[in-house]
């Protein structure tokens, strides 16, 4: 029988963590994400499940916590909100180098600096196009609901697995913070270390009858370095083959269509019905995974629709990335808020009237 639960985006992924089998959780309190380790607190999992939780004297240990246990083949994660995952930045480069898999949750807040506690999704280009120093990627998963949330935490560790990569899940406090019905996933035990060393033959589990497992992304010669990126490359290229996720919502009709994540998603939702109430036809497309990218679909719909208009609560991040993949086909306008201000339904229908319909 399903389990519905009334609970805050924050609050989900905690239940989730415990529930899918995850064995640590390090982090650092910031608002507006800081329910997440406060939920953890109160399940007190290490009495159920024996899942390490532990605050952590820094974001910089915290992420260096996760490094660590990633490389011993666990199920690991940390959140934080946008300065706190600007610190750890580092390690997540590290991690991301050294092929390991782990779950972030960043609940974006306003920026740039400390900014405000309100909700942002300015931390797009510091997701996507890597974040820390070198050629990499993070899995990215943008959930648009209280019910994603808890969803993502499962599907974010499968695909860490799976590719050996950093999954990151980019909320905001939108969705962190509000309140809606759950469906909770079952519980999950977790691995035994025999089926860690089983399942991770590459981890750091104790040399026992092999060689040495050495996790490092230091390499001295630059050849070598080379391979390691080029063999990085190929793994994106698979992932963006593989593992594109979206949502079109009155897309197959649609002349106009909005392009959004998030909980601007929810918002660009409303106004198509409102569009659609006044004869016109607007689509929404919501991708989930912001990298991979739906470049294609986006394609698709350049071959048919008059023009795009990118919804964002930032100066405009994500819509780079959409006038790429309609490379210069149809028109793609913007509309945004910052600061920690949340577009209404009304003003992204004015927008869409005033820069496409004119």
């Amino acid at each position: 029988m399903e389990e519905i639960k009334l609970m805050k985006g924050n609050e989900a992924i905690s239940h989730a963590a415990v529930r899918c089998g995850c064995d640590g959780y390090f982090g650092y309190p910031i608002t507006p994400q800081s329910e997440v380790m406060e939920t953890l607190q109160e399940l007190k999992p290490w009495e159920t499940t024996g899942m390490v939780v532990l605050q952590a004297e820094s974001e910089v240990s915290a992420i260096n916590m996760v490094y660590a246990g990633a490389g011993a083949g666990k199920m690991v994660m940390t959140s934080s909100s946008s300065p706190g995952i600007s610190l750890k930045q580092e390690g997540i480069s590290y991690i991301a180098a050294a092929e390991l898999p782990c779950v972030i949750l960043n609940v974006m807040r306003g920026g740039p600096g400390l900014g405000t506690i309100q909700p942002s999704q300015a931390d797009y280009f510091q997701s996507v196009k890597g974040g820390g120093h070198g050629d990499y990627h993070l899995i990215v998963l943008a959930p648009s609901s209280v019910q994603e949330m808890a969803d993502f935490v499962g599907l974010g560790f499968e695909l860490a697995f799976k590719y050996r990569n950093p999954c990151l899940i980019l909320s905001d406090g939108v969705i962190g913070q509000m309140m809606e019905k759950v469906v909770l996933p079952p519980f999950k035990p977790r691995r035994t270390q025999e089926e860690v060393v089983a399942q991770c033959p590459w981890a750091t589990t104790g040399k026992k009858g092999r060689e040495r497992n050495i996790i490092t992304s230091l390499e001295m010669a630059p050849e070598i370095m080379e391979q390691r990126n080029l063999h990085l490359l190929e793994k994106y290229r698979t992932i963006e083959e593989n593992e594109v996720r979206f949502e079109d919502y009155h897309c197959e009709d649609a002349d106009y269509v909005c392009v959004s994540f998030g909980s601007s998603a929810r918002v660009c939702k409303s106004a198509a019905e409102l569009a659609r109430h006044e004869g016109i036809k607007l689509g929404v497309l919501r991708p989930i995974t912001l990298f991979p990218f739906p470049t294609k679909k986006i394609q698709e719909l350049a071959a048919r629709v008059k023009g795009f208009l990118t919804v964002e609560m930032s100066a405009g991040q994500m819509v780079e990335d959409v006038r790429l993949a309609v490379n210069g086909q149809k028109p793609v306008e913007f509309f945004g808020r910052q600061g920690g201000m949340v577009p209404t339904a009304e003003e992204v229908l004015d927008a869409l009237k005033k820069q496409l319909i004119k």
